[in-house]
């Protein structure tokens, strides 16, 4: 058979599968939680479980609104995924497993489970490196058939996952305009845009008092070409306007909003009990249907009874941790919701404010509430803070605030005492001395001779070597002008005592005292140390002026 014929054959065959997939009547692999019935239809898995378990798949994403957090949720809920392998020993048989990011991804990105059939969703190159794979967007697809079988959401709600999945991308590719609320304080996290570059500004944490605050910065430009960063906002201050400016919208509607906040959490926690509950009846299932099989064997075949005996004790030590681990989770939700959750709503119902406060809300959950109402924040920093807040549907709101100035952490008392020592003592003598008597940081660390620089500068305080200059103290190369001396020999008769030296900083730095009138001169043949008998050499203390000569 010639080439030219094997490709004639190919191009048919290839011919014949498009055209199948063009009428929607191509068999393909189908995703956990669909089955081909008797006539070759695609139907929803009769497994009530099976099907209760996707289901609570994308109303987690729907309520959290990222794959991660759906990933957690199944976790902290102790809760199994179906899966069927395909190959190997357990080909098509349904088993129950961890959910995991790539499947939670698969799932939802996968349009089989909105009723549609697709198929040419991906392109196959061939390269010298070999053959790759990689997707085509939607309007490329070969055939797209919406409401072909049975699904497990609408098509309208696919498309909106796929739109936040693909805004949750943006917060790690290049664009970075938003990302899924995460648990830290910043309320404006993922919202907030550069008014002056118009890229997402990021955010990041310091810790003031042992509290975490938030800053937003904004270094896109900084990613691939290096530039001064645009703006560095604090956002204790923006985001203090925000909430109260959503306080304001949502008043009205405060009761509304708590009662329907509580039955979500009530239908949640329903959704959840009847799942593990179902996990518990499949476990019983599982030892009644072992039991049968080991009651039903020739009592003459040891070998094949042992091993059904086997089976049937681990089918029971199954089902008895299902039981235990239902019953424990479920007393957890009861008293979770009748005693605490319950009370605290029926309270708060008529005070949101109170509920937005509270210290006991989730950062997570605040952020999600200020997404229900605000599409993006966009800030400019100028000779005053620009805020201007856009709402879902248009609406616009800008608020004008003072230029935010640095929040004092330093206590008064210390700057008083730092400006007191500075007459007679440097940096690290200071913060030691600090140290000493107990004194801490407005961060509530102990002082440093940088921390007391900085204090200086940040409080317009005189420096040390301002201070001794005003004495009329001159440096170490006056000094050396002043005696017709090299700096070495300065240095080294101020060691010898035959010159006043007072420390000016913690680089081991001095500015020298006026010898006048009696000025020390150089003197051939005789020894430093019986130069000028009547002065006392006193040793080098960091804590006190420079002994005299």
């Amino acid at each position: 058979m010639s080439e030219a014929e094997l490709h004639v054959m190919q191009a048919r065959m290839r011919g014949g599968v498009l055209s199948k997939a063009r009428r929607g009547e191509l068999q393909v692999p189908l995703p956990v939680g669909f089955l081909y019935d008797a006539q070759s239809q695609v139907m929803l898995d009769p497994d009530q479980q099976v099907q209760q378990s996707i289901r609570f798949l994308f109303e987690s994403f729907r309520r959290l609104g990222s794959a991660g957090a759906v990933v957690k949720a199944f976790r902290n809920t102790k809760l199994l995924f179906p899966h069927r392998p395909r190959g190997g020993p357990q080909d098509g048989e349904l088993i129950w497993v961890k959910l995991g990011i790539t499947q939670t991804l698969f799932v939802l990105h996968n349009p089989r489970y909105a009723g549609a059939f697709v198929f040419g969703r991906t392109r196959t190159r061939r390269t010298l490196a070999g053959a790759r794979q990689h997707k085509v967007p939607q309007e490329e697809w070969h055939t797209l058939l919406r409401g072909a079988h049975p699904g497990y959401i609408s098509w309208e709600e696919y498309q909106e996952n796929e739109r936040r999945l693909q805004e949750n991308a943006h917060a790690l590719g290049p664009d970075r305009r938003k990302s899924p609320p995460r648990e830290g304080p910043a309320l404006l996290q993922g919202l907030v845009i550069c008014g002056i570059c118009g890229e997402r500004m990021k955010v990041i944490y310091h810790v003031r008092s042992g509290i975490r605050v938030p800053d937003y910065l904004c270094d896109g430009r900084t990613v691939d070409d290096p530039q001064p960063v645009c703006q560095w906002i604090s956002g204790a201050q923006v985001d203090s306007v925000v909430g109260q400016l959503l306080l304001e919208i949502m008043t009205p509607f405060a009761i509304e909003v708590s009662l329907a906040v509580q039955q979500e959490l009530q239908a949640r926690l329903e959704e959840v009990d009847r799942l593990r509950k179902e996990q518990v009846e499949r476990a019983r299932y599982e030892a009644d249907l072992a039991r049968h099989r080991y009651m039903r064997v020739d009592p003459d075949h040891r070998l094949v009874a042992d091993t059904l005996e086997t089976d049937w004790n681990r089918k029971l030590r199954a089902l008895q941790e299902a039981q235990h681990g239902y019953e424990q989770q479920r007393q957890k939700d009861r008293v979770t919701i009748d005693e605490e959750l319950r009370t605290r709503l029926h309270t708060l119902t008529n005070d949101f404010p109170r509920l937005w406060h509270d210290p006991n809300t989730p950062d997570r959950e605040r952020k999600r509430l200020v997404r229900l109402l605000v599409e993006d924040v966009t800030l400019i920093k100028r000779e005053q803070l620009l805020i201007h807040v856009r709402f879902h549907g248009g609406a616009t709101k800008t608020v004008h605030l003072p230029f935010p100035r640095r929040v004092t952490v330093t206590p008064q008392a210390v700057v008083s005492e730092v400006d007191r020592l500075l007459d007679e003592h440097s940096y690290e003598a200071i913060a030691r001395m600090l140290n000493e008597r107990g004194f801490v940081s407005g961060y509530g660390k102990q002082f440093g001779g940088r921390m007391i620089a900085r204090i200086t500068i940040e409080y317009s305080l005189k420096s040390r070597f301002d201070r001794l200059r005003e004495r009329g103290m001159m440096t170490l190369n006056e000094m050396a002008q002043r005696l017709g001396i090299s700096t070495t020999h300065v240095k080294i008769w101020r060691a010898a005592g035959l010159l006043r030296a007072h420390l000016c900083n913690d680089k081991n730095e001095y500015l020298y005292e006026d010898p006048r009138p009696n000025p020390p001169r150089k003197a051939r043949g005789v020894r430093l140390s019986k130069r000028l008998p009547g002065i006392e050499n006193v040793p080098y203390c960091p804590t006190e002026v420079q002994c005299e000569a």
